[in-house]
């Protein structure tokens, strides 16, 4: 299990981090190389980029999951994604064109 006091310093800010158990192993980066990265001179794994999107959210938790170690945590903060919805009118005088904004 990951813990926040044992962060390394590399670490972009934000929900997920590496703390100083990780062995350099390469699962994170190679499970989601946008978001992890290698310090080459110390020789562990960071987060580089926290998930802006679902799919590195998903890919971010995986590589969580997937680290021999535990060195991968979340610190508990909720990952939203809204949705824009556009709603159009329909009370609107006859005879009146609507444009409709994708």
């Amino acid at each position: 299990m990951a813990f926040l006091k044992d962060k390394l310093p590399d670490n972009t800010s934000g929900k997920f981090y590496v703390d100083c158990q990780c062995i350099d192993c390469d699962v994170c980066r190679d499970t989601s190389p946008a978001n992890f990265a290698r310090n080459d001179e110390n020789g562990y794994s960071f987060v580089l980029k926290q998930p802006q999107t679902p799919k590195e959210f998903e890919l971010c938790e995986e590589a969580l999951n997937a680290c021999p170690v535990e060195a991968i945590g979340n610190d508990g903060a909720v990952f939203i994604v809204t949705a824009v919805s556009h709603q159009v009118s329909t009370a609107r005088p006859p005879n009146q064109l609507v444009q409709v904004l994708p």
